[in-house]
């Protein structure tokens, strides 16, 4: 098979009341998971929580982790099975994913730490309405891989991957 549906289990609460939790997807073979903060809106504005062209931590508290058991290609970026550091830069028409190397287990998400930095690849920003008041990562599988999804306020942004043949 494919891909199997997303499996989500809540952690923890965070020390500013966001819920942490894990989300898990089996695709072409790779076992991926993705560990995160899920703030919510609380009615502030996308463009304060999450600043045009300012690299964001893509959750709250710890930093977004992407583990992976198979190498993964997101664009130009290769990732090899292991785990990884997600960021993502928002911008008017697009967004960027930034993918950094974990410097160690529970990294803090804030600040950014640039020497890192893996690699960035472009993401397709789409609107939502109503918005979505909680931060949510997704993964629909494709014929080769799938498409990651941060969805937040009134944005979605994707961006494709492929999973190694095996």
């Amino acid at each position: 098979m494919a891909a199997h549906a997303q499996h989500t289990v809540q952690t923890k609460v965070g020390e500013g009341g966001s819920p942490h939790v894990v989300s898990t997807w089996e695709i072409h073979g790779a076992n991926i998971a993705i560990t995160y903060g899920r703030p919510y809106l609380k009615g502030r504005a996308d463009s304060v929580i999450m600043p045009i062209g300012k690299v964001w931590r893509t959750g709250a508290d710890e930093a977004t982790v992407l583990a992976t058991d198979k190498p993964l290609t997101f664009g130009k970026i290769a990732l090899l099975a292991g785990k990884y550091t997600i960021n993502t830069v928002p911008g008017e028409d697009g967004w960027q994913l930034v993918f950094g190397k974990l410097g160690k287990e529970g990294q803090w998400g804030i600040p950014y730490q640039p020497a890192l930095e893996i690699g960035r690849t472009p993401m397709t920003l789409s609107h939502v309405s109503p918005p979505v008041d909680q931060l949510t990562i997704t993964i629909d599988p494709t014929p080769t891989g799938g498409i990651l999804h941060v969805t937040w306020g009134t944005n979605s942004a994707s961006a494709a991957f492929n999973v190694a043949p095996k």
